[in-house]
Formats: structure tokens, sequence, C-alpha cells
């Protein structure tokens, strides 16, 4: 039995209204009277709109959150018990070394660029108020243990988890020249497999979800690796 994968999208479009962030104000009225016309002598530097984004080494990558202690199971086949323990937390990140627009553009931009956002938008402000999963800088981590896949052979089995991840460097590009540089990752795909531990993996994930569960002697690279 060759190895089982299982994909759920999880960048798919969610009608709503999506908040990233919350900012929260202190002090009293009086504070706010005695501030007035005073100055910090300080320019607030703030990101410009209607700039441009040039993404570079876009990578889309497989990577284990998951795996189970191998479980052997007899000619009456069935459902694994063993549950699966978390190797990886997958977490969106958005990284700009200056003033640049808000997380949710900038995973707009890169959602776009990696086909995993289909949209005529030029920006998530101008999406008509739809927003997805892609841009939320909040997006959980997907659960362990909720979609699993049976055998259907006897054998030694390992359950596993993944996602695909996708990252890539940016450049802000303001009208006026200014320019903002970056990195920004999220995960786009929820995986669920099933490989055996006497077989040869055909998956980076199954590769090492036998590595981490089976030995190394169960793990060798599959053709093409």
């Amino acid at each position: 039995m060759r190895g089982t994968l299982r994909r759920a999208c999880a960048a798919g479009l969610v009608i709503g209204v999506l908040v990233t962030g919350l900012t929260a104000c202190t002090g009293n009225a009086g504070d706010d009277k005695a501030d007035q016309g005073r100055t910090t002598g300080k320019p607030v530097t703030k990101a410009c709109a209607n700039g441009t984004f040039t993404w570079s080494h876009l990578t889309e990558r497989d990577r284990l959150t998951g795996v189970s202690d191998p479980e052997r199971l007899g000619k009456g086949v069935g459902a694994l018990q063993n549950p699966m323990r978390r190797v990886y937390t997958p977490r969106p990140s958005v990284r700009a070394d200056g003033p640049a627009p808000s997380p949710a553009e900038i995973l707009f931009s890169l959602g776009k660029k990696a086909g995993e956002i289909d949209s005529d938008a030029r920006t998530l402000a101008e999406a008509g108020g739809d927003t997805w999963s892609f841009t939320d800088v909040r997006q959980p981590a997907p659960e362990l243990d909720t979609d699993r896949v049976e055998p259907h052979a006897a054998g030694e089995f390992v359950q596993f988890a993944g996602v695909r991840e996708v990252s890539a460097d940016f450049r802000y590009t303001c009208p006026d020249g200014r320019t903002v540089s970056g990195h920004a990752r999220n995960w786009t795909v929820d995986i669920a497999g099933l490989t055996g531990c006497e077989e040869r993996p055909d998956s980076v994930l199954s590769r090492e979800a036998t590595q981490r569960s089976c030995g190394p002697a169960a793990s060798s690279s599959p053709s093409g690796a």
C-alpha cells in the first residue's frame, strides 16, 4: 500500500469583515486638552498608498505538523488509534524594514502572486468587503487528529499531518520612489496522510514521518528526491 494523502484547501473565500488587530487608547479628556498644540518634534513616517509590490524568491514547501507512533494492523484492518503529536506549528508571518501596508494587504498581494487568491482587485481594500483566510495574520494552525486516513491492508502504519507553506520576499515601492523591503509567509493546504513503515516513502512528508516514527532504516529517499 502506497502512502495516502488528503488535502483540504485553506485559502478559500470568506465573506465578511476581517479584523486583524485592535488599537487601544489611554488617558483622559484632560490629557487630550493638555496635549493640544504640543508636538514631539519627531516626524511620523507612514506607509504610502497606491504603491506597487514586487515579489521574489517565492517558495512553496510542505511542512510536517504532526505524526503518530507506528501501529500494526492485522488482516481485519480498521482505524488507527494512536494520537498524533505536534512537531511544527505553522504561523502567518509578515516582516518589513520600514513603514509598509497592513499585514493583511501584504498577504493579499502574496496570495495573488502565488495563485492562492483569485481576485481582480488590486488591493484587499478594493476587494469589495471580501476577505480570504490567507490574509488573516491570526489564522490558527490546523488541528491534529481531525481528518484521519484509514489503511486498506495489513501492516505497520504511521498517521501524519502537514501544511503547504508559501513564502516570499517583497519590495513595496511608493509613487514618490520610497521603498520598503520585507518577507511574508502563510500556509495554504491542510494535509492528512498515512504511510507504512515497511514501504518506501513516496513524498517529503511521508519520508519525514517514517524517519520520526519508524526509524531511519524505513525512510530511504523516494525515487527522484
